[in-house]
């Protein structure tokens, strides 16, 4: 359920650049291996036959506004907007989780003040949506939308309920692995990026084909979240941190254009 996305990346800064009639400098993005991000093209993953571009993609040309503004101002976030388990008037069913970590660019700098938004399903693996409609039950406690800005170093928290598996008829007995929706944007509107966050030994790894459209196996590692025990609250909620690298050798691998999954 994520919208389109254009795929950019964090600046290289040191000079070098290409050169504008003024003197100024824009910084230069940095490719990625072709093997982190999955492609717009994915047999397996049914829908990606439907929108997958039949045509070569139009490479649009940097401009200074892809790293200037507008900015989102400290004051968009809700004070219970990183909290799921807040947001209404009783408390959801299900394990409470605690999700951390930093955001990062490909040269491990931190990203201050940057939205991250999450989405996804309740713990019985229903989302509050009108076209998700498989017979598990609705939560009223819970609507599953969360949003927070990074701080000074990059760090980001959450709150939230452990997402439940879901059938979603891809292929036959096809079910999603438990998964959280983050959307990252960067340092400017046009670097949106959208990812998935699974958790630590799910059985359904082997038969999912969103998680293994990712081809190489390291990257495929990165969208897996870390018990964290020392996050973890007694007698309150597990922790788990997942870090999101932007751009680089070690990067989050982010999903190519609209995925309703």
């Amino acid at each position: 359920m994520t919208t389109e996305h254009i795929r950019s990346a964090e600046p290289d800064l040191p000079a070098g650049g290409p050169a504008r009639p003024s003197g100024l400098v824009l910084p230069r993005y940095r490719h990625d291996d072709p093997d982190t991000h999955p492609p717009m093209l994915f047999p397996d993953y049914g829908s990606t036959n439907l929108r997958a571009p039949k045509q070569p993609l139009a490479l649009l040309p940097q401009r200074l506004t892809e790293v200037t503004g507008p900015l989102l101002g400290a004051g968009r976030p809700g004070d219970l907007d990183h909290d799921l388990t807040r947001q209404h008037a009783g408390e959801p069913q299900g394990q409470r989780i605690i999700v951390h970590g930093r955001v990062l660019d490909g040269n491990g700098r931190p990203i201050p003040h940057t939205l991250v938004e999450i989405w996804q399903p309740n713990a019985a693996g229903r989302y509050r949506h009108v076209n998700d409609n498989w017979p598990a039950p609705l939560d009223p406690n819970f609507t599953g939308v969360g949003r927070t800005l990074t701080d000074a170093e990059g760090h980001y928290r959450f709150v939230t309920i452990q997402p439940g598996a879901y059938p979603w008829r891809n292929h036959p007995n096809a079910w999603r692995p438990a998964h959280i929706h983050f959307s990252l944007f960067g340092q400017a509107f046009t670097q949106r990026l959208v990812t998935q966050m699974y958790f630590p030994g799910d059985p359904l790894f082997f038969q999912d084909p969103v998680f293994n459209s990712v081809r190489d196996p390291l990257a495929r590692e990165r969208l897996i979240s870390r018990y964290d025990h020392s996050v973890t609250e007694p007698e309150w909620a597990l922790g788990f941190e997942f870090d999101l690298v932007l751009r680089g050798r070690e990067a989050t691998p982010f999903e190519d254009g609209d995925d309703d999954d």
